[in-house]
Formats: structure tokens, sequence, C-alpha cells
């Protein structure tokens, strides 16, 4: 029988593969949009990490979620940091989430709330990610804009303190595969993440429209 993390990943993959060929993101890593865009989408991050990070502490004895809740994770003290090397010292001033980003961080903010499964949902969703294929967009961020390799501009995602990420990766599934809950609380969190990714398709979506490429 297909571990917990195998039978979430395979209920995800499809969406996971949409994802990373939406327009938006085709177009940012392929070098065809300007700094102004990886800004944009960077300031659409901030809301929902906000949304996740701003209710760990209160998870963090939780039996489900508090598991889940690694400082070692935490991104928004490297999202500010990257602000603000984008935007300048007055970044918060202009910072505004689009109606997709204000949607996609309300929901997890309710699950952080009111259904810790469902926050761990998000984290992974989120997380793991970044781990992942986060690695492209900082690389071709690096190369395309010319930021400082792991420096400002990029923190987000660069991870000090995960020594070996496919390790961590690994105790992070195996964490997946022994979440305290029942089969039917497990299917939630699958559906959840399903969830999480087409509120996270619809940020690409919105942001793939505010950054057309000219024909």
């Amino acid at each position: 029988m297909d571990s917990f993390a195998s039978l979430i990943r395979t209920a995800t993959h499809q969406q996971h593969v949409e994802a990373e060929t939406s327009t938006f993101m085709s177009d940012l890593l392929g070098g065809r949009l300007g700094v102004a865009a990886y800004a944009r989408y960077t300031e659409q991050l901030w809301f929902v990490y906000d949304a996740l990070e701003s209710g760990a502490a209160r998870l963090a004895s939780d039996p489900v979620a508090g598991p889940f809740v690694r400082p070692e994770l935490f991104r928004l003290a490297a999202l500010e940091r990257d602000l603000g090397h984008l935007r300048g010292p007055g970044w918060r001033t202009g910072l505004t989430a689009l109606p997709a980003t204000e949607e996609y961080a309300a929901r997890v903010r309710e699950c952080a709330e009111r259904w810790p499964a469902g926050y761990v949902a998000h984290h992974y969703t989120r997380y793991l990610g970044d781990l992942s294929g986060g690695q492209l967009i900082r690389d071709r961020a690096e190369r395309t804009w010319g930021f400082e390799k792991k420096g400002d501009g990029v923190r987000f995602y660069v991870f000090e303190d995960i020594a070996n990420p496919a390790a961590f990766k690994r105790g992070y599934r195996e964490l997946l595969d022994a979440v305290n809950a029942d089969d039917l609380e497990k299917q939630r969190i699958v559906t959840e993440c399903r969830r999480a990714f087409a509120l996270n398709a619809g940020v690409f979506r919105a942001l793939g429209e505010a950054f057309p490429l000219s024909a």
C-alpha cells in the first residue's frame, strides 16, 4: 500500500505540472519577463507566508500540525529582506495583494485557526515546493537579473538552516506518513492539497494577466 506522502504526491501530480508550466511561470523561468514581474510575485508570496507563519506558534503544540512547525523552514524574514532589496526600504507602503492572493491567504489563515490538518496540506504544498522547484526560480533569478548568488533578492529560496535538503524532505515525508489522522481525515488533507494547488494556480493566472508578453 502506498504511503500517505506518496498518495498526496500522486493525487496532486497533474496540478503540480500545471503550476510549473503556467504561462506566468514559464515566462518567468524562460527569462522573458522583467524583474518587475519577479518583484510582484515575491510580494504575493509575502501574504501567503504571513498567513502560514503568523499562526505557526499557536499550532506548535497541536498533535496534528505541531510536528510540521519547523522554524528552519520559516520564510517571512527572508521574504522581507528580498522585498527590501527589490522595492526599497519603503516596500511595505506599496504592498498589495491580488484578489487571488487574498483568497489564497484567507484559506491558509482559516485552516491555521480552525483546522490543523488542513494547515498541514498548505504547509506541505508550499514548503516542499520551495525546497524543490523553488530552486529553479532562484537560479533563473540570479542569472537573469544579476542577484548575488543566494543573496538579497533570492533569500526566500535559500534555506540556510537546512544543510541537506534531500534528507530533510525525506524526513518531512516520514512526518506525513505518521500524521495523527484517520483515513477519512487523510482524504480531507489530500483534497485540501488539491485546493492549495488550485489557489496557487489562481495567483499565477492573475500574475500572467498583469504581465502579458507583448505580441
